[in-house]
């Protein structure tokens, strides 16, 4: 008897002590207040259940994520007070950036946290041409533009970028988070291998320009980082000629083999891109 007796106590102790655990993490995973935001940014905080529910899923619909707000910012300078602020707290919350929500795993969502709407970027920008800025063989553009807004500014200057991805409705940072594939990468490669330069707010809030030869490791986990490693800003994307004419064939295959022959000696032939 006197040993069930102390066995009984001894799991209801631990009991006791599991119950005060969870009841502690559950605590500390509670939603911060908006209260506590610094009111420039507390303007900013949107709540409202439809734009919530947006943000609470993606092109994947694998994966859905119910975040605390969503942050609308009138200048990258707002990202950088918000993951600040964030930092400031004892528990900092979550954040996740979203371009126009094609990601399939749920990269641009988060639990509790924040969804930074970068296309807001647009909206509160009132010459929205100074986010896209064309030079001889390059374009500075914002990471909230998308890549047919960068195609039709290169195309007055005869020029375009060197890697596409086969639809154009996608932000220029979302794509740079990935990777960029489309047909032009057997050539010359995926969008992130034709970058020189961009601009990322950090995990600390910091805005860094970075490359390869300037604060290199951030860049090359930026480029295809899924977001972890920052949010681009600003990219300085590579330029090239933009041919005159173009000729598109539709072919169909019932045979694989004889398919990726074809494609193969394609490939190998100058001037196909």
């Amino acid at each position: 008897l006197s040993q069930s007796m102390t066995s009984y106590f001894i799991l209801s102790k631990t009991f006791i002590i599991l119950l005060c655990l969870f009841h502690t993490i559950d605590s500390q995973s509670q939603p911060w207040s908006p209260l506590d935001a610094p009111k420039e940014l507390l303007q900013m905080l949107i709540r409202d259940p439809f734009t919530l529910s947006l943000a609470s899923t993606d092109f994947g619909h694998i994966i859905h994520k119910t975040p605390f707000a969503v942050f609308a910012p009138s200048s990258i300078q707002d990202i950088s007070k918000l993951i600040k602020f964030s930092n400031s707290l004892p528990i900092p919350f979550t954040i996740a950036a979203l371009g126009r929500g094609h990601s399939v795993n749920g990269q641009s969502m988060t639990n509790d946290g924040v969804v930074v709407n970068m296309t807001e970027l647009n909206n509160n920008n009132n010459n929205n041409n100074n986010r896209i800025v064309v030079y001889d063989d390059y374009v500075d553009v914002g990471g909230e533009q998308i890549w047919i807004d960068v195609l039709h500014a290169s195309l007055e200057k005869g020029l375009t970028p060197l890697s596409w991805t086969d639809y154009l409705y996608l932000s220029v940072g979302g794509t740079l988070s990935n990777a960029g594939i489309s047909g032009q990468t057997f050539r010359y490669g995926p969008q992130i291998s034709n970058v020189h330069e961009l601009d990322v707010v950090t995990g600390k809030g910091d805005l860094v320009t970075c490359s390869t030869k300037k604060n290199s490791k951030l860049f090359y986990a930026a480029l295809g980082g899924l977001g972890q490693f920052g949010i681009i800003t600003r990219a300085r994307i590579a330029l090239g000629p933009a041919p005159q004419r173009v000729k598109w064939l539709h072919l169909l295959y019932n045979n694989f083999s004889t398919f990726s022959e074809d494609q193969e000696h394609l490939i190998s032939l100058d001037g196909i891109n």
